[in-house]
């Protein structure tokens, strides 16, 4: 178990210290023109206090949160983590317009045989329009997908960690 939590560790600062990778970053580039219907745009890392990301439930480690530019104006933010599955992890991006409403979520890559639905634009609609204020619950307001519990509920409880830290940072106006 030690071993494995290394090996994550290391593959993650190595994730981390080289940027994304092309496959994610060309799905990411092609999400964010296709939702803000632009172009060009620059993602710029938002940077997060020390002493303020140790208080946010999401890991945010100054990467993974960015905020989304198009010739010199503000569009809004993009989150891009990792949430386990059964057996691996699958990558996701979230899309927040600058009123921090999720306009797209979307699953990245899926390394699972089973349980690839969550990556469904059908499934995956129930995200958009959910703001900071908003509570999402397995079962209740997010659905379940039988054969993906697993990833259902991980990409739920990623996306209620990720609103509660955007509530908390922009009461603190980094956001």
């Amino acid at each position: 178990m030690k071993f494995k939590n290394y090996i994550l560790v290391s593959v993650a600062l190595l994730f981390l210290s080289f940027g994304l990778p092309k496959n994610i970053q060309k799905k990411v580039d092609k999400t964010i023109k296709s939702a803000f219907k632009i172009d060009t745009f620059t993602l710029n890392t938002i940077r997060i206090p020390s002493e303020i990301i140790t208080t946010l439930p999401s890991t945010f480690n100054n990467n993974g949160l960015y905020k989304i530019i198009s010739e010199d104006t503000f569009l809004g933010y993009a989150y891009i983590a990792k949430a386990p599955s059964r057996d691996d992890n699958f990558d996701y991006l979230v899309l927040f317009d600058k009123n921090l409403i999720i306009v797209k979520a979307k699953v990245l890559i899926y390394r699972e045989d089973y349980g690839g639905e969550i990556g469904s634009r059908r499934w995956l609609k129930q995200f958009i329009g959910k703001t900071k204020d908003d509570v999402l619950n397995y079962g209740d307001n997010i659905a379940a997908i039988s054969g993906a519990t697993i990833s259902v509920r991980s990409m739920t409880i990623g996306i209620n960690t990720l609103l509660r830290s955007i509530k908390i940072l922009h009461k603190k106006n980094i956001l």
